[in-house]
């Protein structure tokens, strides 16, 4: 389960040409038929280092009064990229899942093609640090998605990019399954259903295959995101927009 949660605020993101500043999606988080908590993500323009102006992604997961006496989780996600030269700058994560802290923060230099990454858990007093080369054009987890779908793809397709996160460097991609009609807070819906692949020992490892189904049009919106594990699922239901204009059928 300590995974989960983390996944699911990584994955949950807009499309590169169709989002809007200030938009914000809101999903339901459930365990088999449990409703256990809710995930956020908002996206923003943001100035790096004074001078580069990029976008910012600020993810937030947290577990609900009844589920926090089970397992209670808040985590909040930050990516800061640059959609024009396709590379992030900053990715960092603050996560409570249990018992279980973790803090990881890295700072790409895409002119260097350096990384610096800092990690701290929870019995550390302070950061470790280390830097390593990464590929041309290296996203983190939420802009390699926001590039993602900024993309024309269709069934069959399968998109790939860099990724680095956790102090290692991937291959991540999309592969496109089918098509299927579900329902929406927009009505009756028909998506693109996709599984995200990240190649390596990831953040993937401990959840088996997850689905994707994001709506079939420009928009590409994620409406729903299931994962399945051991001992049942988990889904991540879109039940409200904010600043998007979007409209319901």
């Amino acid at each position: 389960m300590q995974r989960i949660f983390l996944f699911l605020s990584l994955i949950i993101s807009a499309n590169l040409f169709a989002y809007e500043l200030g938009e914000e999606l809101i999903f339901d988080l459930s365990y088999g038929f449990i409703t256990a908590g809710s995930s956020s993500i908002k996206l923003n323009e943001t100035v790096y280092n004074d001078s580069i102006d990029c976008l910012e992604v600020v993810s937030i997961s947290k577990t609900n009064s009844f589920f926090d006496r089970i397992f209670k989780v808040r985590d909040r996600i930050d990516s800061i990229w640059d959609p024009q030269q396709n590379h992030s700058y900053k990715f960092s994560k603050n996560l409570r899942e249990g018992s279980y802290r973790q803090q990881r923060i890295h700072y790409y230099y895409p002119e260097q093609n350096l990384t610096v990454y800092m990690k701290k858990d929870k019995k550390a007093t302070k950061f470790s640090t280390e830097s390593f080369e990464i590929p041309d054009n290296t996203h983190d987890i939420l802009s390699a998605f926001y590039w993602a779908r900024s993309q024309d793809f269709a069934v069959g397709d399968s998109l790939s990019t860099n990724v680095t996160v956790d102090g290692k460097s991937y291959r991540a991609g999309l592969l496109v399954l089918r098509t299927e009609t579900i329902d929406s807070i927009f009505g009756e819906q028909e998506c693109l259903v996709v599984e995200p692949v990240l190649a390596g020992d990831s953040i993937f490892k401990q959840t088996g295959k997850i689905l994707i189904w994001l709506s079939n049009d420009e928009r590409k919106i994620p409406l729903k995101i299931e994962s399945k594990i051991v001992f049942g699922s988990f889904k991540a239901i879109l039940q409200e927009v904010k600043n998007v204009s979007y409209q319901k059928k």
